[in-house]
């Protein structure tokens, strides 16, 4: 769900592939075995630091790039040694490299992450030495809030972020009678717009959601989200469920009514990802929730064609879900390494400076530019955002109109990150999900109070 391209391995990443990275109690006190130490040197005095997010061999235009990027870096910085490690967050092995001292100088997370990283003292204090980071100041508040704690410290830098929007199949918004100019704003729009592709038949289908594998949890949150509404709040010092009320049960509504009034959501049910991306892929689907990234996956896995379709921001504008990626440091780095990660991250990901050479190695590979995500993600505000627009428009090789509606949002509406412990809310609310699209007789009311019991269980578990 982050870069489709230059990181495909987490690229689709959905909340049923993401596993809980820490275990109550043990590794909350592991952190005197954890970390590289504060040796600063490699050969010749150089301070070496290793660090995450190397592509695999799989993907060798993106291994081209990263490997070009190092040493290019080195180049300029002739005192730092850059040590790659190929690989992301790998939830199933986190824990265990924590735990072990094998934990990375520089390490990526998703933003789901950095609050119970930081509250286990699992990462460096940047607030100090992040203050000399250039542009620092252009990235968006928001994202650089989910790497700060309570007092306002800094313990990361966001690299990449993404929030949920309206995938929707141009040539059939045409076909309908639809301008795919004017994407609908409203879920009401939705529901009418979904009625009008569905009457073409043929087994075409309006709009289709989630609904399994905690993905129906998952979009259950974003429906949430965008009515203004959430799924936990903090009480106190403890977090609870916040989703048995009118929110949840207008989402639901509409949900019901497209699946069972309308006819629009088609017979099949129980979808995940994969399934609705190959509706979509084959022109047999309308409209669903999803990220940009999703865009290249329907052209490249499933023989789509880039100008078929556009993204809307997520109907309703109260709000959508937030999600990305950035880095951290590893809490027993020293002074010296603290700084050169720092210089690694701002001059690889964070840099305005390379906007232009960077795109235009992606346009020569022929790499998909234009889309509202990678190779320069949208992280940044005011003219700096502009400066990147325009770059991407200089080397854009997609029709980046069909995903203007997008773009126009996607610095105005509210962004909300997961909830915590959210693999095991998305499980409860699947229930939710499933129960109401294969069920025309389904109880809303029951379903959320049962949900809202299972989800205060798991919110119980977060310190």
């Amino acid at each position: 769900m982050s870069s489709p391209w230059s990181r495909a391995p987490r690229s689709r990443r959905t909340p049923s592939t993401v596993l809980a990275l820490f275990t109550a109690g043990g590794l909350a006190l592991s952190l005197a075995a954890c970390g590289s130490g504060t040796d600063d040197g490699a050969a010749g005095g150089k301070v070496q630091i290793t660090v995450t997010g190397q592509p695999p061999q799989t993907q060798p235009f993106e291994r081209k790039v990263f490997d070009a990027d190092v040493a290019e870096f080195e180049a300029s910085h002739p005192n730092i040694d850059i040590v790659p490690h190929e690989g992301f967050m790998d939830p199933k092995t986190f824990s265990a490299k924590l735990a072990g001292g094998q934990l990375e100088d520089v390490y990526y997370v998703y933003f789901t992450d950095p609050a119970q990283i930081i509250a286990r003292h699992q990462a460096a204090d940047l607030t100090q030495a992040a203050k000399n980071v250039p542009h620092i100041n252009d990235i968006q508040p928001q994202l650089l809030d989910n790497f700060r704690d309570a007092s306002g410290k800094l313990y990361g830098l966001p690299t990449a972020n993404y929030t949920m929007g309206l995938v929707y199949n141009r040539q059939l918004f045409r076909r309908a009678g639809l301008d795919p100019d004017r994407p609908p704003t409203t879920w009401d729009e939705v529901r009418a717009d979904a009625k009008k592709i569905s009457a073409l038949g043929n087994g075409i289908v309006g709009y289709a959601d989630y609904s399994k594998n905690n993905q129906g949890g998952w979009h259950l949150t974003g429906w949430m989200y965008s009515m203004g509404g959430d799924i936990a709040r903090k009480d106190g010092d403890k977090w609870v469920a916040d989703f048995d009320n009118a929110k949840a049960r207008a989402a639901l509504n509409y949900l019901h009514e497209m699946r069972w009034d309308d006819d629009s959501m088609g017979s099949k049910q129980l979808l995940q990802d994969v399934d609705v991306q190959r509706m979509m892929g084959a022109g047999q689907l309308g409209m669903y929730m999803a990220a940009p990234d999703n865009v290249p996956v329907l052209v490249k896995q499933f023989n789509g064609q880039y100008e078929d379709y556009g993204i809307a921001g997520l109907p309703g504008g109260q709000g959508t879900l937030l999600g990305g990626e950035g880095y951290m440091v590893n809490p027993k780095a020293s002074a010296a390494k603290i700084k050169a990660g720092l210089e690694w991250v701002q001059w690889k990901y964070l840099n305005p400076d390379r906007f232009d050479r960077h795109v235009k190695q992606y346009a020569d590979g022929r790499q998909p530019v234009g889309l509202p995500t990678e190779p320069t993600p949208d992280v940044w505000q005011g003219a700096v955002r502009d400066q990147q627009l325009a770059v991407k428009k200089k080397y854009a090789n997609v029709p980046a109109q069909n995903y203007q509606a997008y773009v126009d949002t996607a610095n105005r509406i509210k962004g909300s990150i997961e909830p915590p412990n959210a693999q095991q809310i998305y499980a409860a609310l699947d229930s939710v999900m499933q129960a109401v699209l294969t069920d025309r007789n389904a109880d809303v009311n029951q379903l959320l109070s049962a949900a809202t019991s299972k989800v205060d269980s798991a919110l119980a578990q977060v310190r």
